[in-house]
């Protein structure tokens, strides 16, 4: 059987936990930020995990 290719796209913006959760990086953090507070701009630095309604579809993305 052939092997899976890796979605390239999901490969940069999602990385697997050594649990199996998915880290992704917060949104609303690239533009417009001098209306936002500094408060929520630093929250929005954090990363934070992929839901669990989506984890499947992003399994599938990243099968290695």
């Amino acid at each position: 059987m052939p092997k899976i290719k890796t979605h390239r796209g999901a490969a940069k913006r999602f990385k697997l936990t050594a649990t199996g959760k998915i880290k992704r990086a917060s949104a609303f953090h690239s533009h417009l930020l001098g209306k936002k507070t500094a408060g929520r701009k630093r929250k929005l630095r954090k990363g934070t995990l992929v839901d669990k309604t989506d984890k499947a579809r992003i399994k599938r993305l990243l099968p290695y």
